[in-house]
């Protein structure tokens, strides 16, 4: 009996032994795998909007036809994430990686043959498709390697996605504006390159899943939230407006700053993809503080502060010359940026046990308003100026004193405690 008992005990005991070191070790192999990625994965995205300038002049596209093409990306990348996310919250997919970065593959094909509107509307779609795929998993994927570093680890992932979308720009500078839009092919292997990597991470995933799986104790711990469900869903909502202020005013600066430099300062195109890629690099640097500061210091204050904090240097730059523009962007960029990290992980401590689910919301949501803000203001371009809707854009980072209505869940833990 004594030995039955042993036996029955062994593997519990090893699961507990193997569940417990998986939960306090930060995996920082994996973390940085998954954020190179996630860089792969935002720099071929980028170079959509990077060849803008290009495709507008070749094809003769209007604004308006130039922000529907980023709402059909990023409607693509943004509806079906929440619903991926929530099938592999219960069926969890670790190849599922590898078969959606294929589909980015193909529409990077695509992209480089486009010859009419219509099928530079359906080379977006296949990217965005990639990108609804990868960013719900590889989020899980990145908790799962955090050791309980949630914000760490977020940040890590994050920022490589932060200086692939700078790179773009600067890629799109040095490789397709001298070369024209056929050499947009050669990203194709930064896609063949992530499908590799990603194949990787999918056996680590599937390897370690079940370990994850069998920390009963670990995943009722995190079930656990004494918040209200009003509560709860109030600060959801709170956070999504956050994520719309953030991202509408981002969508400005990604898609239309190119535009605004030229127009404002006739600058040329070339110039003014490498000043993007300065903002775009601000950005990639401001996020690697937002999660650990989060971890440190609470996640609200770190939102408030990224969001609301960006609004004096927003305000400001529709009225200055060049150079002090370029600054006070790359300031915009440090401080905005810092804020993805904390909003995600905190919304995940809100409803714990539904990273999938909650990561796809929040990253599809985001670039579902980004898409709509990038039509929005393609469509006002023409009617007004770029110069009037910049103007307008600034006052959205005000939105951000919002963030008081959030409670405090890292201090009334630490009360429970």
């Amino acid at each position: 009996m004594d030995s039955y008992t042993k036996t029955e005990e062994e593997p519990q005991q090893k699961n507990r032994v193997q569940s417990k070191v998986i939960d306090q070790k930060t995996i920082y192999t994996i973390l940085f795998t998954i954020s190179f990625a996630h860089l792969l994965n935002d720099m071929m995205q980028s170079v959509i909007p990077a060849v803008y300038p290009i495709i507008k002049e070749k094809f003769n596209f209007s604004f308006t036809q130039i922000g529907i093409i980023t709402l059909t990306f990023q409607f693509a990348s943004s509806v079906l994430q929440p619903f991926i996310g929530f099938y592999t919250d219960k069926h969890p997919k670790p190849f599922s990686l590898s078969i959606g970065m294929s589909f980015t593959l193909t529409g990077l094909i695509v992209l480089s043959v486009a010859s009419d509107f219509y099928a530079f509307l359906l080379a977006v779609t296949l990217v965005g498709i990639g990108s609804s795929v990868f960013h719900p998993e590889s989020s899980k994927v990145a908790q799962l390697a955090s050791g309980g570093r949630k914000g760490l680890a977020q940040s890590i992932f994050q920022v490589g996605g932060n200086f692939g979308s700078a790179m773009g720009p600067l890629l799109a500078a040095l490789i397709v504006i001298p070369f024209g839009q056929p050499a947009i092919i050669w990203f194709t292997l930064a896609a063949l390159l992530a499908i590799l990597i990603l194949f990787r991470v999918g056996r680590w995933y599937q390897a370690h899943l079940h370990i994850k799986l069998t920390a009963h104790g670990r995943i009722q711990a995190e079930k656990a939230n004494t918040l209200p469900r009003k509560k709860v869903i109030g600060s959801l909502i709170i956070l999504l407006f956050l994520i719309f202020s953030k991202y509408f005013y981002m969508a400005s600066m990604t898609s239309y700053f190119t535009f605004f430099l030229i127009e404002k300062f006739n600058v040329s195109v070339q110039h003014s993809q490498l000043y993007l890629f300065t903002f775009l690099a601000a950005v990639a640097a401001g996020t690697i503080a937002g999660g650990p500061l989060g971890d440190r210091f609470g996640r609200k204050y770190i939102i408030w502060f990224s969001i609301l904090g960006a609004a004096p240097f927003a305000l400001f730059m529709p009225h200055v010359g060049l150079w002090a523009t370029i600054v006070l962007a790359v300031f915009v960029g440090l401080i905005l940026s810092s804020a993805f990290s904390a909003i995600l992980v905190y919304a995940t401590d809100l409803v714990p046990g539904k990273v999938g689910m909650i990561a796809g919301l929040f990253f599809g949501f985001a670039f579902g308003i980004a898409g709509i803000a990038s039509a929005f203001f393609g469509w006002l371009a023409d009617k007004t100026s770029i110069e009037f809707v910049f103007n307008i854009c600034a006052y959205l980072p005000l939105i951000g004193i919002i963030t008081a209505f959030l409670p405090n869940i890292e201090t009334r833990r630490k009360k429970e405690i």
